[in-house]
């Protein structure tokens, strides 16, 4: 007869429809065992997944019914453990089995996300340029840089080396924001040393990133931009069920890898009930600097658009690839700052304008 070990190893390949992670690891699957000819397990589904109930309990079955000498499966249905929220102090509890109600931020009017589906498609010099761009149209703004593991906000903006005052002591500490090209920022960055690696697993990035959002001082904004890591993983889930916000911006490229993969972040907001702001295409076209009215589409053409109309959202812009965005970024100046007349400038700040609209309400 099978052994609860090959169950396990059975049902290893069943995965979260939205981020594409184990239901093992994300432990909606637990307590898998054998009995007898029958093999058993937890079922233990967070609210937003629900929907996922009939098609994961069947191909449970279909797994575990392949193995040998398993004739019956028997699923047990429960409330998820973690559902409660890992409150840190802020946050409303759940009752069990529901999620906790997103809880808001004092002063802060909105919050929209910056996320990518795969690392190197410019996601960071959007946020940072898109925080730039939004003060510079008189908004006040707060960039909270959540890429814990690679925060590159506080070199792009020419203060890594500088460290945010921390008021009060453990659970009620509190920080307050780098004041710098007319934002306010929070970055890990900010507070280790140049070179020095994170290595955290899931629950403590959870819990920064929580402390990031209620334990600084962010005073009245208009506008909290977030600057998520790259992928479907733990900091997008907290973000999404820790604050209510007006919608999230996916960064691609066009080239194919980034768009297949920005299609799963895109599908995993929608899934949780995130609105979809648009989809903006970087790296569209490189500009030659000695050749200005030049374009080329290196890495392809179309795809953002393409991406935009699936997804029937908008495409919000277009950016093209300039020596001066590098350039201005290794003087710790954003683009929109240093070089506002450029192509790249000009497209930032018609994308803010876009995404200052008072109709962009917390969902």
């Amino acid at each position: 007869m099978a052994t609860a070990d090959q169950a396990r190893e059975a049902l290893q390949a069943l995965c979260d429809a939205g981020t594409g992670r184990s239901l093992l690891e994300l432990a909606w699957i637990s307590q898998v065992r054998t009995q007898d000819n029958r093999a058993l397990f937890r079922l233990a589904l967070p609210g937003y997944a629900t929907s996922q109930r009939e098609q994961i309990a069947s191909a449970a079955r279909a797994a575990l019914l392949a193995l040998d000498g398993i004739d019956d499966v028997q699923i047990e249905l429960a409330q998820p453990a973690s559902s409660a929220g890992h409150g840190h102090g802020h946050g409303a509890s759940a009752a069990p089995g529901q999620l906790p109600e997103r809880q808001g931020i004092p002063g802060v009017k909105r919050v929209i996300a910056v996320s990518s589906g795969k690392g190197g498609v410019g996601k960071s010099t959007v946020a940072v340029n898109l925080a730039c761009a939004l003060a510079a149209s008189g908004l006040k703004v707060g960039l909270l840089d959540a890429d814990i593991y690679g925060p590159n906000a506080p070199t792009m903006l020419g203060v890594a080396d500088r460290t945010p005052e921390v008021s009060g002591s453990g659970d009620q500490q509190v920080l307050t924001p780098i004041d710098t090209c007319g934002i306010g920022l929070v970055s890990m960055g900010l507070l280790i040393q140049e070179n020095q690696p994170v290595v955290w697993r899931g629950p403590m990035l959870n819990g920064i990133i929580r402390q990031f959002l209620y334990q600084v001082n962010w005073g009245e904004r208009d506008m909290l931009v977030v600057d998520l890591p790259p992928g479907t993983g733990d900091a997008q889930l907290t973000l999404a069920q820790a604050v209510p916000m007006a919608g999230v911006v996916i960064v691609t490229t066009p080239q194919k890898v980034s768009l297949q993969d920005a299609r799963r972040g895109l599908a995993m907001f929608l899934q949780m009930g995130v609105k979809v702001l648009g989809v903006v295409e970087n790296m569209s076209v490189f500009i030659p600097p000695d050749r200005p009215e030049t374009r080329y589409a290196i890495f392809g053409s179309g795809g953002g658009a393409a991406l935009a109309a699936e997804a029937e959202v908008p495409l919000l812009a277009e950016l093209p690839l300039e020596m001066s965005v590098m350039e201005a970024g290794d003087q710790g100046l954003p683009v929109v700052v240093a070089r506002p007349d450029s192509a790249m400038g000009q497209a930032f700040r018609a994308l803010a304008h876009s995404l200052s609209s008072p109709s962009l309400t917390p969902a």
